[in-house]
């Protein structure tokens, strides 16, 4: 196996107590702590096989007592939903077959779009197929290559996606976002400020041998199609785990081309099928570009998945630990999650 200055950090420990379903005797519970290879970020593994996904009626938020106005639907859309001004796009919105890209009326930075990809209002994930994932990727990259070309002073791009409860959109309503800026967060910040210093100090380009790493051990490592690697996050953003696609050869938003958008889509496609088969229904997503002419970071999406803890009260899976320690807790092993996961990629 090469040598390598990535190094993937487990510590491992446990808990002793007195179980009560025992008798009150002994039982010992272990959990992790992982190192994030890049970053040097930590997160917590515990509670393994104790949290399930909970199954939605998803339909239920298609009744008209629950899904009130929708300014997304047809209906509404032309009528109710901003048009950008003539110097940004001319046209007004961008369409493409049933993707809608708009303004945000709530704006994350100077250019901030809405990308309306379907008519209906509640759909599926087996109903997000090739066409519409394709159609929506493809009008939210072209509108973030024109605003490249507009405002370079916004130099990172990003497009993000909540889907369904509890992933934190406050619409059904299948959309995603689209936004230039110059403050991208502190995730998407201290992974550029790590590959950069990576690549200062070795030489070498972190998120390729990344990658080779990862095949190696084959650990994590789900599978390749095209120009994007898929594993599972040896550091977990989402409770129930999350999964990483590398484009290692893109580095810039004018650099992804639409077959990387297919290879993109291929993959979540079989992703939503492993989802569909474990009763996840909810989830969020990220595509992160760095800043034009740097070769130290490279494009790269990530997906976590999203449940509430139960049905009876809602309780979300975000608690102190996500929001003020800032700290990730998952309750499955990458590892089990990445061998799950490459039955839907052979």
């Amino acid at each position: 196996m090469m040598s390598s200055r990535i190094r993937f950090q487990v510590f491992q420990s446990e808990s002793t107590f007195l179980h009560p379903r025992t008798g009150f005797s002994p039982v010992t519970e272990r959990f992790e702590v992982r190192i994030d290879p890049l970053t040097g970020r930590t997160g917590h593994f515990s509670h393994f096989g104790a949290i399930k996904p909970q199954k939605l009626s998803l339909d239920a938020y298609a009744t008209p007592e629950i899904k009130g106005f929708c300014p997304f639907c047809l209906e509404h859309r032309d009528r109710v939903t901003p048009r950008f001004k003539d110097d940004i796009l001319s046209e007004g919105r961008l369409i493409r077959n049933e993707a809608c890209l708009i303004p945000n009326l709530f704006p994350y930075d100077v250019h901030s779009g809405v990308l309306i990809m379907t008519d209906h209002h509640v759909v599926h994930l087996k109903d997000l197929n090739e066409q519409r994932l394709f159609d929506a990727f493809w009008l939210g990259i072209h509108f973030l290559q024109r605003i490249k070309a507009i405002s370079p002073e916004q130099p990172y791009h990003l497009m993000t996606w909540n889907y369904m409860p509890p992933s934190g959109g406050g619409l059904v309503h299948p959309h995603q976002q689209y936004f230039a800026t110059s403050n991208p967060g502190n995730q998407f910040s201290d992974e550029l400020k790590a590959s950069d210093a990576f690549y200062n100090s070795y030489g070498t380009n972190y998120w390729r041998e990344f990658i080779e790493v990862e095949r190696l051990q084959d650990k994590r490592f789900i599978g390749q199609i095209g120009s994007s690697y898929w594993l599972s996050s040896f550091v977990s953003m989402g409770l129930l785990g999350e999964i990483m696609c590398v484009f290692p050869e893109v580095f810039d938003v004018s650099q992804f081309a639409e077959t990387h958008m297919e290879d993109l889509v291929a993959g979540l496609l079989k992703i939503f099928k492993y989802y569909i088969s474990t009763d996840i229904y909810s989830f969020n997503t990220s595509l992160f570009f760095g800043p034009e002419g740097q070769q130290s970071f490279a494009c790269h999406f990530r997906i976590a998945a999203r449940t509430f803890l139960n049905t009876r009260d809602y309780a979300p899976d975000l608690n102190f630990f996500q929001v003020l320690l800032s700290e990730p807790v998952s309750v499955v092993r990458p590892e089990e999650l990445a061998a799950d996961l490459k039955e839907f990629f052979r």
